[in-house]
């Protein structure tokens, strides 16, 4: 009896030969064969794989993988720029875009670039005009479901579940609250390609590679012919040519073009001080207050450090 007879066992599928060049030959059938079954449960629906915890399925065991980190908040695949952490391998390659400033994507139209397709597929329908997603209480449409679903949080609903832990005002979306933060923290996690100069926000970062590089393309009222970064911009901007204020403050006869403006006139009427600078406590009704305040108190703080 041989007693070296099976000693080479495929991982894959558990069968064994004598021979590693048997083993080896099996292998690649072994491999083609798992990799037609994924392809077969591609197109069949087959999604044999499933979460422990929240009982979602796939049809591939490494989808799973990647899963299952939402669960257990492991993030290994970390941005050496900026320390940001990612479940997902493909996550941090589109993340660094941000930084490269790479745009693969672009549009055959106007030639505007992207860093990801989804936003390209967004912007396409600045062109085409497309909105479909509805309201389905008062039958508005929005181009992104995104926008949907802050239109429904912010007029039919007054559910703010983000609150800051600085100063404790509520948002409706955690990406609002991310940025309203950075308003205690000083965070400038935008920074330009082409010189020093860093922001708060990306749109920020925008207008400033528009205005002092000159890249990008901008959008022009057809009006009065004012530029601006964005076709949202212009739509914003294109309602201060009609006589019609839509939005009448409940406390006073002011009226004002845009829900924004009536919102940050509302202060007026109230004692709340939403904005707080985190290196003496004291608060503001308006964020350009704070700002202000937040140069000067920083100076006043390095001064007395030194």
């Amino acid at each position: 009896m041989n007693v070296h007879s099976n000693k080479y066992k495929c991982n894959e599928c558990g069968k064994c030969f004598n021979i590693n060049h048997n083993l080896t030959v099996h292998r690649r059938s072994c491999k083609s064969s798992r990799d037609l079954a994924t392809h077969r449960r591609s197109h069949s629906g087959e999604k044999p794989f499933e979460c422990s915890v929240c009982s979602k399925r796939f049809t591939q065991a490494g989808h799973l993988v990647e899963h299952s980190r939402i669960h257990s908040g492991e993030k290994p695949y970390k941005c050496h720029m900026c320390d940001k952490a990612f479940s997902v391998s493909g996550n941090l390659n589109t993340h660094m875009r941000v930084h490269t400033g790479d745009k693969p994507y672009k549009c055959h139209v106007c030639d505007k670039a992207f860093s990801q397709s989804v936003h390209l597929n967004t912007h396409m329908r600045v062109h085409t005009g497309d909105k479909p997603y509805k309201c389905s209480l008062c039958n508005k449409s929005f181009s992104e479901s995104s926008n949907l679903q802050s239109h429904k949080r912010r007029i039919h609903s007054n559910r703010r579940p983000y609150h800051c832990p600085y100063c404790g005002k509520l948002f409706v979306t955690e990406d609002k609250l991310k940025c309203h933060v950075r308003i205690h923290t000083g965070a400038k996690p935008y920074s330009c390609r082409h010189c020093s100069e860093c922001f708060t926000r990306y749109k920020q970062l925008k207008t400033h590679l528009m205005k002092s590089h000159n890249e990008g393309t901008w959008f022009t009222c057809e009006i009065c012919e004012k530029t601006f970064i964005s076709p949202s911009d212009v739509r914003r901007h294109s309602i201060r040519h009609s006589a019609v204020k839509p939005y009448v403050c409940s406390e006073c006869p002011k009226c004002f073009y845009t829900d924004s403006e009536l919102k940050s006139h509302h202060l007026v009427h109230s004692e709340y001080k939403q904005f707080c600078c985190f290196l003496c406590d004291k608060s503001f009704k308006y964020k350009g207050n704070v700002v202000q305040h937040f140069k000067r108190c920083s100076a006043v703080h390095t001064f007395a450090d030194n």
